[in-house]
């Protein structure tokens, strides 16, 4: 058995887009440039560099306070990574967006634990989570290993909510898993836009790629700076010459002072260019790749999957746009998610104006509306 970090050496320390390449330009651009051109600017860098060792983001405090506990279980083939709030109400199962983990819901974890038993996990090819070299990354597989967890550890029907491909999952769950889903949240999940070849329409392909590339071809020994180096010609571009070097110097930097820690960037301004590189530190590009070869869906047909779902659905649309060549940048368009609410039972629509993780970018918004969803607030 390997992790995700053996398997592709420090695990493709990678996330692709935003979480998916969701996020636009302006986002990436902005929240690298605060911290990172900031160092860029100086004289001499080593002194910025040692201060990047000593980052403590101070929601690891906050999620602590409030009770929860890192936890992993074995689950089939799989050694599953989550973190376990207090017993304060029902169980709800949160379901990060690709290329994140865990600590990706961080924002909105101490107003949940209040309300809620909170299992937060990293789904297979994320976080700490351990997978065997030969698993399938595939809905079908992770959501199996997914409903066994919720049958088995956690014992009774629970509520779920899931970011993009979180929440490609959890619609799985709610639809092959029913008696165990109370109702879901759809947290901008790329519904029908994810599935082959639709995908080759959408910005989150060209993210993908890297992945491809990397499970397929390269097999590079980290894949954060893999991905750091692929997307160096954007970085020159959109922030300056030196940039990647001086993300690659802070990602070493920060490792060396945090041996065996996720990497966190204290001078990454914006929260979730932040998380992604987190998450990017402990991503299996195997799990990307099965979307850009269309195998992540097989056996798995949206349509069909949202047809058969018989439990309350909140579908969360954050912002989306199209792209002049007509790429869509976002996780569906308004036409896609017009169809899912179609083919719901009972299904209800809110749209956000967020970027891709709402949680993150509007915590205050998405914890209100799963509150008032799951509990009639």
């Amino acid at each position: 058995m390997t992790d995700n970090r053996s398997q592709f050496p420090q695990q493709l320390r990678h996330r692709e887009r935003h979480p998916k390449a969701r996020w636009k330009r302006r986002g990436i651009v902005g929240g690298l440039f605060l911290g990172l051109a900031a160092l860029a600017t100086t004289a001499a860098i080593a002194g910025p560099l040692a201060a990047v060792g000593a980052y403590v983001d101070p929601y690891h405090a906050k999620v602590q306070a409030a009770g929860y506990v890192q936890k992993s279980v074995r689950v089939n083939r799989i050694t599953l990574s989550y973190v376990e709030g207090p017993d304060n109400g029902p169980p709800l199962v949160l379901l990060h967006a690709q290329l994140l983990d865990w600590f990706s819901y961080s924002r909105v974890l101490p107003e949940l634990a209040k309300s809620f038993h909170v299992y937060d996990i990293d789904y297979p090819g994320h976080g700490q989570t351990i997978t065997p070299a030969d698993y399938p990354m595939t809905a079908n597989q992770i959501g199996a290993d997914l409903g066994d967890f919720i049958e088995k550890h956690i014992g009774r029907p629970v509520f779920v909510t899931g970011n993009s491909s979180g929440g490609l999952l959890a619609t799985w769950l709610a639809a092959h898993r029913p008696k165990l889903i109370k109702a879901a949240l759809l947290e901008d999940p790329p519904l029908f836009s994810a599935e082959y070849p639709r995908i080759k329409q959408t910005i989150a392909d060209r993210a993908f790629r890297t992945s491809y590339a990397a499970a397929t071809q390269d097999h590079p020994d980290d894949f954060l700076l893999y991905w750091t180096h692929g997307n160096a010609p954007f970085f020159r571009k959109n922030i300056g010459p030196g940039t990647p070097f001086i993300l690659t110097q802070a990602v070493k930097a920060y490792r060396r002072a945090n041996p065996g820690k996720p990497v966190e960037i204290g001078v990454v301004k914006n929260d979730t260019v932040r998380m992604l590189l987190r998450g990017l530190d402990r991503y299996d590009p195997r799990f990307g790749a099965a979307f850009y070869d269309g195998t992540w869906n097989k056996g798995f047909d949206h349509a069909e999957a949202l047809k058969t779902i018989t439990c309350p659905v909140l579908l969360m649309q954050a912002n989306t746009s199209q792209l002049p060549d007509g790429t869509l940048n976002g996780a569906m368009s308004k036409e896609e998610a017009d169809r899912a609410m179609s083919l719901l039972h009972k299904g209800k629509y809110l749209k956000v104006d967020a970027t891709h993780v709402v949680n993150l970018d509007k915590p205050v918004e998405f914890t209100n509306a799963l509150e008032s969803f799951f509990l009639g607030r």
